[in-house]
């Protein structure tokens, strides 16, 4: 498997700055948080993508995803949400990024099938887009699903190979899921699956890889055995948690702890 780190753990960092740190610590790749408060977001130009497209491949790291914020259960017209992922595909297009990140954020107060509906519809329309475009479009396990069987309530009536599942393997645990009712549920759509390690489910504080209580050994196992050999990608949240500590020391340690799981589950 390639091992990445998500951007979420560099708020603001220059491009120039996390492939320095994709290259001196190991990283295959990165997944870029697409945002406009970050360096890189819809809003950029023709010339400004091109630009950090080169740095990338000039870097030898690879562009994993962009981790978008469009919410595709949530109420309301389905033109701004299509508009939103077109725009992120598009972006994704221009960088050479593979998938693109979309999260549910259905209504709790809605019938649990009326946003499925909801979600499922619009990715469906989206996955033309993605088709013309090529990324994959990634329906994260968060928030509203944050299931495996949440999950694929969604993916299987849309049922396009242009939109997959991106296993974050807190939610499920959170959700209460194994990892092997989570793979099972998502290997037929997934994209990659994020690493991370939290102390508790009351306190979702960001911790080094192997420091908390996430099964991250479970999960490395069960993709092992079933042979699955796509990325890794550790998703460190110091965007939401400044008291956290800084990423970039933690990155060897990170990297070792993975490669230790997959010597392990090999």
């Amino acid at each position: 498997m390639k091992l990445a780190f998500s951007t979420l753990g560099v708020p603001g960092l220059p491009v120039p700055d996390v492939l320095a740190l994709a290259t001196a610590h190991g990283y295959h790749g990165v997944e870029l948080r697409a945002h406009p408060e970050e360096p890189v977001h819809p809003g950029l130009s023709p010339a400004e993508r091109a630009e950090i497209a080169s740095q990338f491949k000039a870097a030898g790291v690879e562009v994993l995803g962009l981790a978008g914020y469009t919410r595709v259960a949530a109420p309301g017209d389905d033109a701004p949400v299509l508009d939103e992922i077109r725009q992120l595909l598009q972006l994704a297009h221009d960088l050479g990024a593979p998938f693109v990140r979309v999260l549910p954020g259905a209504d709790p107060d809605l019938p649990p099938e009326e946003s499925d509906a909801i979600a499922a519809r619009r990715l469906g329309a989206a996955a033309e887009d993605a088709s013309a475009l090529g990324p994959r479009i990634l329906l994260e396990t968060h928030d509203s699903h944050r299931t495996g069987a949440d999950a694929i309530r969604v993916l299987g009536p849309v049922g396009h190979r242009q939109v997959g599942a991106l296993w974050d393997v807190m939610h499920t645990w959170l959700g209460g899921e194994q990892p092997a009712d989570s793979f099972a549920a998502l290997a037929p759509h997934l994209g990659y699956v994020q690493v991370k390690d939290i102390a508790s489910a009351d306190d979702t504080s960001p911790l080094p890889l192997g420091a908390g209580v996430l099964p991250l050994t479970e999960c490395v196992d069960v993709l092992c055995r079933n042979g699955w050999d796509g990325w890794l990608c550790w998703e460190y949240e110091k965007r939401w948690y400044e008291a956290a500590a800084p990423l970039p020391e933690l990155l060897d340690a990170g990297r070792d702890h993975l490669v230790r799981l997959l010597g392990e589950a090999a």
